[in-house]
């Protein structure tokens, strides 16, 4: 899977806390794995909560939705790649989390953001500074 220029990986390990009685990972781990992989892109780029209050802005989750592919288990090594897919009134960030050693896609998603200013009112669109930011 090809991924945008502007996209930040960050590899991990299953940790047995993960894990069910199975070895498999819990599906709702996948969402903290893609939160560490947004987190990742975001201070890459400059993003991360003390820039955005300097900015003056803040961000809200409002969707995520995840595809589940391919179980990860305890031990496994895996990447987070995330990158930005659309920019407007929204700001939505594609995930692919990769299970290292059989080169396979464990699950993919996107989470939706929306921008508020400093007293969580919604902005009808996000500051092109963070559009120059996160795009690279």
């Amino acid at each position: 899977m090809k991924h945008p220029e502007h996209a930040v990986s960050i590899d991990l390990e299953v940790p047995f806390h993960d894990v069910d009685t199975l070895e498999i990972v819990w599906h709702g781990h996948y969402l903290k794995y893609a939160e560490i992989g947004r987190t990742a892109l975001m201070r890459a780029r400059q993003l991360d909560m003390a820039d955005l209050r300097a900015l003056g802005v803040g961000m809200v989750v409002v969707d995520v939705q995840v595809r589940h592919s391919y179980p990860l288990r305890y031990g496994d090594k895996f990447r987070v790649t995330t990158w930005c897919t659309r920019f407007d009134h929204r700001i939505n960030l594609a995930f692919a989390i990769r299970h290292l050693a059989a080169d396979r896609v464990a699950a993919r998603g996107q989470v939706s953001l929306i921008v508020t200013d400093q007293d969580a009112r919604l902005m009808l669109e996000a500051p092109d500074e963070i559009r120059r930011r996160l795009l690279g």
